[in-house]
């Protein structure tokens, strides 16, 4: 089942496919914006937090526009499927460093290690998804856990409105921790994928 932010995005796409720019300008766009509401959420100053999180969503959601583009406008390459991964493991890394750093306050110094941890894993999981799919013999590439049109990563969405509820410090605990998991979980499907191939 196609993800609903993947199917909204394609509904947007599909109103754009004439506008003057690339797949790989959309891809800049998101990456820009994810990182921009991460410098604010560093700030730790609770008004910037919040348009920080409403940002970073913002900039998530914007990164399904890219492939979509792509392929409704036949440019998909080998550089903008790079691209993309990369994009999204430094948007997550910027995000745990920012919180890590944000939350310092409230949870001591065990948040900046926490963030620094989960930013380290989502730069390694760019790697191993990156080799999942290299490992994968019909080409597709690395599916992410998902239920009812959800997947794992759409859990970002709730970055938001936790943010601005005040359950932040909560959100960033279990992101955390769930950052080191999917580590683990990718490490797995890896193992798995190449000793299928």
């Amino acid at each position: 089942m196609t993800p609903w932010d993947q199917r909204l995005a394609r509904i947007v796409v599909g109103r754009l496919a004439d506008a003057p720019m690339s797949a790989n300008d959309l891809t800049a766009l998101s990456l820009m914006v994810a990182l921009c509401g991460a410098a604010l959420i560093a700030t730790a100053e609770p008004w910037l937090v919040d348009w920080g999180a409403g940002l970073f969503v913002a900039g998530r959601f914007l990164d399904h526009f890219d492939g979509e583009f792509a392929r409704a406008t036949g440019s998909t390459s080998r550089f903008g499927y790079y691209f993309d991964y990369v994009s999204g493991g430094a948007s997550y890394a910027a995000l745990f460093a920012a919180l890590g750093i944000a939350m310092h306050g409230p949870l001591g110094v065990w948040a900046v290690a926490l963030g620094l941890l989960a930013a380290a894993g989502a730069l390694v999981s760019v790697g191993l998804n990156l080799g999942i799919d290299a490992a994968q013999a019909d080409g597709s590439s690395v599916g992410y856990p998902a239920f009812g049109g959800f997947e794992l990563e759409d859990g970002v969405y709730l970055l938001a409105p936790v943010t601005w509820l005040g359950w932040l410090p909560q959100f960033f605990v279990l992101a955390g921790v769930g950052a080191a998991v999917y580590t683990v979980w990718s490490m797995s499907q890896l193992r798995r994928a190449r000793a299928a191939a």
